[in-house]
């Protein structure tokens, strides 16, 4: 295990609780104690739990007595587990440690936000997204450097209280993160954008190439190769993500269905992609090329702070220091 570096002793960096050690909890865990901060780790599984134990990670398979501890040492617990078992999850802590500060790594948000209010912890919660990952899975592919200068959303949803705010950036940025503010709604839209729905093409070329027999798979190469990476990642994950952001997806998989049907159509009448080939292209530019700046002279409390940050991240705000 890496030598922690110690981050200061101030109220914004708690003790941090991981529930759950799959690549992005296990990940976490291994950057927050990188970064010197005291963490423990649950997952219900008891190899993960012995292999991190191996690793030289304080982690267990108990539940109650991870929640426990949370409680009394005042922990930011972080929810790391797959969407369907975040209500289960919230139930725990509402019992437990309903006096924690609560944060998540789940890929939709307004769903994890509602849950969190059912329970009674819509006060202590507040929304993150580190937009990192691979299409492996499990405590054994994690690494402390996964989250290094990847974007890390942090929910800014009416009402979030700005100590915990504090906590849950302080420690995107004790990770290696970037944070990017936002509201869990206009994350949720994003998303499935940029993340759910190439999953879904992803699986679609896929089941494409492979119908192409093993000639077209052996002459599959980068392009093949870089447009299925995420199918490769476990259907069941992939299933939770895409499932719990219905409605946002929805409406991006319309979008992309239209474009396709009309790239077929003026191929099958003007044996011709012109239209979709330069306008992707000039999408694909547009990524490449955006521009981002570092916010400064926000301050988490004061008023209209929320406003603020949220109008900084929609326009290529990064938080980089506090």
């Amino acid at each position: 295990m890496c030598q922690p570096v110690r981050v200061s002793d101030t109220p914004s960096a708690p003790p941090v609780c991981v529930l759950g050690l799959g690549l992005i909890g296990g990940s976490l865990l291994r950057a927050a104690v990188r970064a010197g901060r005291e963490a423990w780790g649950h997952n219900r599984s008891a190899p993960s739990v012995d292999a991190a134990r191996a690793d030289g990670f304080d982690a267990d398979t108990d539940l109650v007595a991870v929640l426990q501890r949370a409680s009394a040492e005042s922990a930011l617990i972080v929810i790391a587990v797959p969407v369907p078992a975040v209500a289960a999850t919230l139930t725990a802590i509402a019992l437990y440690a309903p006096n924690c500060s609560i944060t998540d790594v789940v890929s939709v948000k307004a769903e994890v936000a509602a849950a969190a209010a059912r329970q009674g912890l819509a006060d202590r919660y507040v929304g993150g997204h580190p937009m990192a990952g691979t299409s492996a899975s499990g405590w054994s592919v994690g690494s402390a450097d996964l989250f290094r200068e990847a974007v890390w959303v942090v929910g800014t949803d009416d009402g979030v209280d700005p100590a915990i705010w504090t906590q849950v950036a302080q420690l995107a940025l004790d990770c290696g993160s970037v944070v990017v503010p936002a509201e869990s709604a206009e994350h949720d839209r994003a998303v499935a954008r940029i993340s759910h729905l190439p999953h879904l093409l992803a699986e679609t070329l896929a089941i494409t190439g492979a119908r192409g027999g093993p000639l077209a798979l052996g002459l599959a190469a980068g392009s093949f190769r870089d447009g299925t990476r995420v199918a490769g990642s476990a259907p069941g994950l992939v299933r939770a993500m895409c499932e719990g952001n219905r409605d946002a997806l929805l409406i991006a998989l319309d979008e992309a269905l239209v474009l396709l049907q009309d790239a077929r159509t003026e191929l099958a009448d003007q044996s011709s992609t012109a239209t979709l080939v330069e306008a992707g292209h000039t999408a694909r530019l547009t990524y490449d090329n955006q521009e981002t700046w570092e916010i400064t002279g926000i301050v988490p409390g004061r008023e209209g702070w929320i406003d603020d940050m949220r109008d900084a991240g929609r326009r290529g705000g990064r938080l980089r220091r506090l």
